[in-house]
């Protein structure tokens, strides 16, 4: 699972290089210390909300468009992660099931690993 402040960082980044500025300035437009952008970019530090408008005035952005590509980039990784855990149990051929009832025991009390001969495999989704 990603870091939000990652996926924000990343993202401030991207939207900047893509207009193809600089760390200086869009420091200077947003009244951000070049040091402290830098650090959010690279997922370090935190941005308060505040902050996260300036910066986002100073890229002409909406905030609500940064958390949509935000959430975009987090969606896909939740996705990746799934389909990455449902690979290993498919590659290792296992999986939980209850256990059976032992004398005195109620039915379902515990579980057990058993071996498949066949699991479906899920295609991966193209980044």
């Amino acid at each position: 699972m990603p870091v939000l402040r990652q996926v924000v960082g990343e993202t401030l980044r991207g939207l900047r290089m893509r207009q193809r500025r600089t760390l200086r300035e869009v420091s200077a437009s947003a009244r951000v210390s070049l040091g402290y952008l830098s650090e959010v970019e690279r997922g370090q530090k935190e941005p308060s909300s505040e902050l996260l408008a300036a910066i986002c005035r100073a890229l002409d952005v909406e905030l609500s468009e940064l958390f949509a590509e935000v959430a975009q980039v987090l969606r896909r990784e939740e996705k990746l992660a799934v389909v990455n855990r449902v690979s290993l149990v498919g590659n290792n051929h296992a999986r939980i099931s209850p256990a059976p009832a032992e004398a005195g025991a109620t039915a379902g009390s515990g579980a057990q690993v058993r071996a498949l001969t066949s699991v479906a495999t899920v295609p991966t989704a193209a980044a």
